[in-house]
């Protein structure tokens, strides 16, 4: 089974987007980011950054840096409207792609297809 790890502070988005995943088939770890310690082995992270503080940011480079294998998404209401996918952007950030909040089931789901593919 393919593992997530969702790195989010809101609780109420943490939830809802850990609904959304385990609902698809996948094993969901859901953690705010005072709690990152990504023992486990993921096969997936997904990363709100906060970009005010730029906490998300280096929150982003701890994460690479202790898993320079997985592949991180990263989710920002930062992001303008619309910005998802494989871009510049998310190049820039270290990430496999981006997305926008506020987003949809659908976008988050299309988006870990791409990364990861769909739970076999």
């Amino acid at each position: 089974m393919q593992r997530i790890v969702i790195v989010e502070e809101d609780k109420l988005m943490r939830d809802l987007l850990a609904e959304w995943l385990s609902a698809e088939g996948y094993s969901v770890r859901a953690v705010a980011s005072g709690d990152i310690q990504l023992k486990d082995k993921a096969d997936l992270v997904i990363v709100d950054v906060y970009m005010p503080r730029r906490g998300g940011l280096s929150r982003l480079r701890e994460l690479q840096a202790a898993n320079p294998q997985t592949p991180i998404i990263a989710i920002s209401g930062q992001f303008r409207p619309g910005l998802t996918g494989p871009c510049k952007t998310a190049r820039e950030f270290g990430a496999h792609q981006v997305i926008a909040k506020p987003f949809t089931r659908r976008d988050l789901i299309a988006a870990v297809h791409d990364v990861i593919g769909p739970v076999h």
